[in-house]
């Protein structure tokens, strides 16, 4: 939802990404994102009645094919995109367990791919946002925590 000046409302959309390192490359997706092809983590929206973590395991099973599970938080960035919204983004840390044979993407993903953090650099121009490489690079300092030590679904 954008900001709605007249009734002094505002709510920024709430989002999940994941990291997801293996064997000195990192899975990212390549996407249009209605303009251009960009490259980016799997992230996406949180949907109603899931959890953070739930979102993060549906939103990498839907763009890459892959069941993961997500061991740590990176953290949260409030980002105000180009178009006006602004996005708060948990991101978090996921294992790979298992790529399933064939899946279909979600519409505007053109395909899940394994980069070198220096294949990621050099294409910073096409990163969807600059939390793509934030998130790595905090990753890689180990700015990182165990899920059950910072976050919680329960009520």
């Amino acid at each position: 939802m954008q900001a709605d000046v007249s009734s002094g409302t505002w709510s920024p959309h709430v989002t999940v990404a994941t990291v997801i390192p293996r064997n000195n490359t990192f899975l990212m997706v390549r996407e249009f994102d209605g303009e251009r092809t960009v490259i980016n983590q799997p992230a996406g929206h949180l949907e109603a009645d899931e959890s953070l973590i739930e979102a993060a395991q549906r939103e990498v099973l839907e763009e890459t094919g892959w069941k993961v599970s997500i061991p740590y938080f990176l953290g949260a960035s409030l980002y105000k995109a180009p178009n006006g919204i602004t996005y708060l983004r948990h991101s978090f840390v996921g294992r790979a367990i298992e790529c399933l044979e064939n899946p279909t993407l979600d519409t505007g993903i053109l395909e899940a791919v394994w980069l070198k953090t220096d294949e990621i650099e050099a294409a910073a121009d096409l990163l969807r946002s600059p939390l793509v490489l934030n998130d790595i690079k905090r990753y890689k300092n180990g700015q990182y925590w165990p899920t059950e030590d910072v976050y919680t679904s329960e009520v």
